[in-house]
């Protein structure tokens, strides 16, 4: 059996791991802060809407997330005389994550390209404790250095959600930080770094 096709048929023998991409996507992810107060609350509500209508892109956003009320329904909400229904509170919230991604893109390329020399990233491997030690890979964790332009492609593509993007973006970080087993690291446990 070939090297790659072990690791392409990730759980086969019980190894528990997600795509390299999918982890690095959602690394992104958890660097976006923004209200903690759930949508459903008084407060948090109030919040996203204040957010939402204080400009074009908000209201760009609703409308991407399929928000289509009367202004008047939108004005009642803001006043709070109204609630939106369970499933617009589902996309406001939505466009709400939607317009913070968007507004933060420009900090999160700089934190992560740091002024050109990138940032140190740890990766685990799959979790094999539920290998049979037979069946088990000696795999450890690396680290390498991701270079500023890898970052300002990933952060454009997560953004957009271009899977195939991402994909083709993390395979270019194992390739040409990992050498040869390299593959090993296609599916992956964590993505850390510091940013």
């Amino acid at each position: 059996m070939a090297q790659d096709s072990r690791w392409r048929r990730i759980g086969h023998y019980g190894a528990r791991a997600l795509p390299g991409w999918v982890v690095l996507a959602e690394g992104v992810d958890k660097m976006v802060t923004g209200i903690e107060s759930p949508v459903t609350t008084e407060r948090g509500l109030a919040a996203r809407l204040r957010y939402l209508t204080a400009s074009d892109a908000g209201y760009e956003a609703m409308d991407r997330a399929g928000i289509h009320v009367r202004p008047r329904t939108l004005i009642a909400w803001l006043a709070e005389e109204r609630s939106p229904s369970r499933a617009n509170l589902t996309r406001l919230d939505a466009a709400y994550w939607d317009l913070r991604r968007r507004n933060v893109v420009t900090d999160l390329k700089r934190r992560l390209t740091n002024h050109g020399r990138g940032t140190r990233i740890e990766i685990d491997p799959a979790d094999q404790s539920q290998v049979a030690t037979r069946h088990r890979r000696d795999v450890e964790m690396r680290s390498l250095n991701v270079r500023g332009l890898v970052w300002d492609r990933a952060v454009d593509a997560w953004l957009s959600h271009d899977a195939r993007e991402l994909e083709a973006i993390w395979d270019e970080i194992i390739q040409g930080g990992l050498g040869t087993d390299w593959d090993a690291y296609t599916f992956v446990s964590s993505v850390g770094w510091a940013a």
